[in-house]
């Protein structure tokens, strides 16, 4: 599987946890969400992190940013001395062109 549709199988886990209604629906939904960022973490070993710095535009928006960032277990950070709405990131290059900046966009 292709990191793309793990990430969509994981956005359908978190929806039927968060529409779960007994606790046993919730463990389900919570094991299964594991299983995949487990997979997520095997093709981060594959292909090596970088670092890249997204200037963006306001403080809404950084926050909307740095939510989804911290959704797929990325940690969002900045350097001394940068300002609030500049975001630095450590992840593949791959999921970051592939995944990330494209679902912040839409």
């Amino acid at each position: 599987m292709d990191e793309a549709m793990l990430l969509e199988k994981l956005r359908k886990i978190e929806a039927l946890h968060a529409g779960a209604t007994t606790e046993g629906e919730r463990d389900a939904a919570r094991a299964a969400a594991e299983r995949i960022r487990a997979r997520l973490a095997q093709q981060r070993r594959r292909e090596p992190d970088i670092v890249v710095q997204y200037l963006l535009p306001d403080r809404w928006k950084h926050r909307l940013f740095v939510a989804l960032c911290r959704r797929y277990g990325l940690e969002p950070f900045r350097r001394s001395r940068q300002r609030y709405t500049t975001v630095m990131v450590r992840a593949p290059r791959s999921f970051l062109e592939d995944t990330l900046w494209p679902e912040y966009l839409a």
